[in-house]
């Protein structure tokens, strides 16, 4: 196809996206500014609408949709917040009229970042700035490949269907609860899902999911003359950090490595701080393994605790910490029971790999996206696919970036897929 490449048009729309901040609330924190992604989302459907997709619904999750226990306590608390979800909606673009299932095929990419707005450029080869690769130059390549897809095929948009979710609440553990999930559950799919993470233009039928502990010392503070008058958080939970490491390197599969993620009590000298907080993030691949890094990760703790009491029994400073560190310290879980992707259609393969895209490595670990919400829909099919690499360019981190001829090559291989679909 001579016209699935992006146009100078293309290229102004993501540098206009990637100068808007769109990092949420939970990756920007208290007092920051909302983001921009309404703002972002509407040039998104203007560039869409100029090659035929009209908008079927822009707006906010509500409330109620949050209100289930597999939903994070972190993005429950924050929805209750004023403005948390009214300045995160979701886009829904459709290119032809409502068709059925088996002839509908469903993008999903979203515009939401991590935080850090560095700064934007392009030279022509490269563009740079936040959500160059995950996910904004995805979401830019995608439409170029529906363009392309369209002008090579009649078929697309007419006898098959394109929608594409462009959403918010990726990023900052929000793990798609108020975004992907709703849109999902309200029947925007179609018999192929493809949603647009890195994979290096490999498809991707699986995805993990993650649960995330947190550690909580309660205990009493108490001034630096006399640190044995209190609980000493810091010296507990950093003993409970490196134990854990140590015990759950060992205890969980190579593709489920636990992460000992932040720890935090105080930042000031003269005291002793008794209250703090350790957190823990536990990626896993099927539910039966979440379940067992779940019963790891407490049966460490408890032997961690078990520990720092022999250790420090006898050391003054800490003799009240360790008598009382298994009654001051409790487990709880800010995030478990997500779902997770493993599936598999032969058919549709089969159409993946006859439109030149190859199937991601079976001893290659997946990772985690929004995927998980598309996971055991009827007669569907869900696969992870786009440009680039998480590592390799440098997503969620200072100077991300995509390649001209990596979006060029998504758009591509999105054109060829359509055409593909329309035609089998």
């Amino acid at each position: 196809m001579s016209e699935d490449r992006l146009l100078p048009a293309d290229h102004a729309l993501l540098l206009d996206l990637l100068e808007l901040p769109t990092a949420g609330p939970l990756e920007t924190g208290p007092g920051a500014p909302p983001p921009r992604l309404a703002e972002a989302q509407l040039h998104y459907a203007c560039a869409a609408a100029r090659i035929g997709l009209e908008t079927v619904q822009h707006g906010p999750a509500r409330a109620a949709d949050l209100d289930r226990p597999d939903i994070p306590l972190t993005v429950r608390r924050a929805a209750a917040q004023d403005g948390f979800l009214a300045c995160q909606p979701n886009l829904v673009l459709r290119l032809g009229p409502p068709l059925p299932l088996a002839r509908t095929v469903m993008f999903n990419v979203h515009l939401d970042t991590v935080a850090g707005h560095g700064p934007v450029s392009f030279d022509g080869r490269r563009f740079l700035g936040r959500g160059a690769i995950d996910a904004k130059g995805p979401a830019v390549a995608l439409l170029a490949g529906i363009r392309a897809a369209r002008a090579a095929e009649p078929l697309v948009g007419t006898a098959t269907g394109v929608l594409v979710q462009a959403v918010s609440g990726e990023e900052g553990g929000a793990m798609g609860t108020f975004g992907t999930r709703v849109l999902v559950e309200a029947g925007h799919v179609g018999a192929l899902n493809v949603f647009c993470e890195p994979t290096g233009l490999r498809y991707l039928p699986r995805a993990t999911a993650a649960a995330t502990a947190r550690l909580r010392v309660r205990g009493e503070d108490a001034v630096d003359d006399r640190p044995g008058d209190g609980h000493n958080a810091t010296v507990l939970l950093g003993y409970l950090a490196q134990h854990l490491a140590r015990e759950l390197g060992t205890a969980t599969a190579p593709r489920e490595r636990v992460c000992i993620a932040g720890i935090g009590t105080g930042p000031l000298h003269n005291r002793v701080y008794g209250r703090g907080e350790l957190l823990l993030n536990i990626p896993y691949q099927d539910a039966g393994s979440g379940r067992r890094a779940e019963a790891a990760v407490e049966t460490a703790v408890r032997s961690g605790l078990d520990a720092f009491r022999r250790e420090f029994a006898d050391v003054p400073e800490f003799v009240r910490t360790a008598a009382d560190c298994a009654e001051v310290t409790g487990l709880d879980w800010l995030k478990r029971g997500l779902p997770t992707l493993d599936g598999a259609h032969p058919e549709l393969e089969s159409l993946l790999q006859g439109a030149g895209i190859d199937r991601w490595p079976a001893h290659e670990p997946a990772f985690t996206c929004d995927a998980i919400w598309a996971a055991g829909l009827p007669d569907a099919f869900t696969v992870v696919l786009g440009p680039g690499g998480l590592g390799s360019n440098r997503a969620h981190a200072e100077g991300e970036f995509a390649d001209l001829d990596q979006l060029d090559g998504f758009a591509a291989a999105v054109a060829r897929l359509l055409v593909a679909f329309a035609r089998r």
